[in-house]
This record gives C-alpha cells, sequence and structure tokens, in this order.
C-alpha cells in the first residue's frame, strides 16, 4: 500500500484478544478517500492468528481507541476475509465512521454527486 495515500489515526499501541493474548498494533490508518466507504487498516507488528480480525475483543479495544482520539460510534466490524493479509487486519467501519474520517482528513468522493 502506498503510504502517500494514507491517513494515520494512530500510531503503536497494545490491545488483548479475547484469549488474552497482547497484540502489538503499529498503526491504524485509513486511505486518504473514498466513495463513502472507509475502510479501516490496522497495521500489526507480528503475523496474526488465523481469524484474528473477527475477534471481538481486539475490535472493541481498537474501537476504544478511535474513540478516544474522537470518533464516535459504535464498535468497528470485521471486514471480508478475503482481504486479510499476514500482519494486517482490515476491518469495515458503520456510517458513524465517516464523520470522523472527514474531520481527520478523509475526502468523501461520492459527496460530489450530492448535489
Amino acid at each position: 500500500m502506498n503510504q502517500d495515500t494514507d491517513i494515520q489515526l494512530s500510531g503503536p499501541f497494545k490491545a488483548t484478544d479475547g484469549a488474552g493474548r497482547a497484540i502489538d498494533i503499529k498503526t491504524i490508518r485509513i486511505f486518504d478517500e473514498g466513495y463513502g466507504v472507509v475502510d479501516l487498516y490496522v497495521d500489526l507488528a507480528a503475523p496474526a492468528s488465523e481469524g484474528l480480525h473477527k475477534d471481538k475483543k481486539l475490535i472493541a479495544e481498537i474501537s476504544a481507541r478511535l474513540r478516544s482520539l474522537g470518533y464516535a460510534g459504535p464498535d468497528l466490524v470485521p471486514g471480508d476475509p478475503v482481504i486479510q493479509e499476514k500482519k494486517l487486519i482490515v476491518l469495515d467501519t458503520p456510517d458513524e465512521f465517516l464523520p470522523f474520517a472527514v474531520r481527520k482528513g478523509f475526502k468523501d468522493l461520492s459527496s460530489e454527486f450530492d448535489e
């Protein structure tokens, strides 16, 4: 992924998954533009265990981190299993995430069609 098109939302922090394992998260980021749908990219320091992208406790901790940064909305949800990578978790965001992303610099290309 091209880092020139990314918006970093959070730097490194530790989270815990449902099995009690510590997960080192390097960064949370989004692309700088898109058509209203914002995928959230969570870069990991070590390879993820199978199914980690669906771990409810980990997702809750990532969501809590985002709330501490100004996001106001429900927890994120697991992204498509096909797009997960060894050291990358992709999460889907609810509609409430879009205003937060826009405040962080995300350009919603679909807003051009609202006129």
